[in-house]
């Protein structure tokens, strides 16, 4: 078992494009009848997820969906969750002080957050925090387990 590590920060709006942070569903939607322009929509929107959800850096709403995108966004692999726990924390140090909330720039929060990460991570649980900054931005930050993911295990590892 090992951690991979990930970080996305942008546009508050951007991180909101929920149809792109999804994996599509298996099997598409059945073709479109003749003349049927929401069909066409629908399968066309299909289309698009199918080929951008793989390659889109943005976070995927179920956190075990990590390990699908491409290997370039594995900012770290950890053996040991208390490494993986401590670059946890040196990201939200990094970003402390643009936290929109006065209260999460706090050195005592951010180390209970960073102990917290420690203990899930040990137990085979992934771990996600995501923070308000200014400007409206949102900062992801993740640590997905992995060989296998607890939550999805038939996922594969992105470095093998």
């Amino acid at each position: 078992m090992h951690h991979h590590g990930y970080v996305w920060t942008g546009p508050k709006e951007r991180f909101d494009q929920e149809a792109l942070r999804r994996p599509p569903y298996p099997d598409p939607p059945p073709p479109p009848a003749r003349n049927d322009p929401v069909g066409e929509r629908l399968l066309q929107r299909y289309r698009e997820v199918t080929a951008e959800f793989p390659t889109v850096d943005l976070p995927p709403l179920e956190i075990a969906y990590w390990l699908l995108k491409p290997r370039s966004l594995v900012r770290g692999t950890w053996d040991e969750p208390k490494e993986a726990a401590a670059w946890l924390g040196e990201q939200l140090t990094e970003h402390a002080h643009r936290f929109a909330c006065e209260q999460d720039q706090a050195v005592s929060r951010v180390g209970r957050l960073v102990d917290s990460a420690a203990e899930r991570l040990a137990t085979g649980a992934d771990v996600s925090y995501g923070f308000y900054l200014e400007r409206p931005s949102y900062l992801h930050l993740a640590m997905v387990t992995c060989s296998p993911n607890r939550s999805t295990p038939t996922l594969p590892c992105p470095l093998v």
